[in-house]
């Protein structure tokens, strides 16, 4: 059974990692608090742990990616979220970036459609640490209409274009950030709901994501 330990040297690197990330233009502190506060190294596998802290994405399992924590942190910049906000999260992954919005005091509701990925993030005994978020296993391009709506919406994979359930399940004066493009290449956007069938759209930098997929993976 795998230990969980959090020694100095990896402090030191995750130090190093938070300084590199604001070098590349990473302003909110509450974010880079978060990153600091996270062993990346818990949610890799331990062939991985000595290199967890470089600034890049790795191979989780299921053709799935823990996202660059440069990545990381630029997408919950942009949403901005503040303390007790109700967060939709699509695509749980390893659930790293669940756990920089649970630092970050969120209440959040996670869906992953990987069932293998889902199993494992049930076991995972870090995620005990956030008991405001939830996790479920389902389709991301159908959201939560059950708990909607929502605050913010944060999308960590790369839709074709802005799934239109997912802007009904906004509040008005909610923002979502996506990553959009069918391309290896996508536009990260933050939407904002002004209106019932209002949005106004902003376009950022260009990343490259896993694709966001229909239906559910058993």
């Amino acid at each position: 059974m795998r230990r969980y330990e959090d020694n100095y040297k990896q402090k030191g690197l995750r130090k190093q990692l938070v300084d590199n990330i604001r070098q590349k233009g990473i302003t909110d502190e509450n974010v880079l608090a978060a990153i600091n506060n996270i062993p990346r190294h818990y949610f890799l596998d331990t062939a991985f742990e000595g290199i967890a802290y470089e600034d890049r994405a790795f191979p989780i399992g299921e053709g799935q990616t823990i996202s660059q924590p440069y990545t990381v942190a630029y997408q919950t910049q942009l949403l901005d979220v503040k303390p007790f906000e109700k967060v939709l999260e699509i695509g749980t992954g390893s659930a790293y970036q669940a756990c920089v919005l649970g630092e970050l005091k969120v209440n959040l509701y996670t869906i992953e459609r990987q069932k293998k990925l889902f199993d494992l993030v049930k076991t995972f005994p870090y995620k005990s640490k956030y008991p405001t978020i939830k996790f479920f296993y389902g389709d991301g391009y159908e959201g939560l209409p059950t708990y909607a709506p929502f605050d913010k919406i944060l999308v960590t994979a790369a839709a074709p274009a802005i799934p239109e359930k997912l802007l009904k399940q906004l509040k008005v004066g909610g923002k979502m950030v996506i990553p959009v493009g069918a391309q290896d290449i996508q536009r990260m956007l933050r939407i904002t709901k002004t209106g019932e069938d209002e949005f106004q759209e902003e376009v950022f930098d260009d990343f490259s994501f896993v694709p966001m997929l229909t239906g559910k993976k058993g």
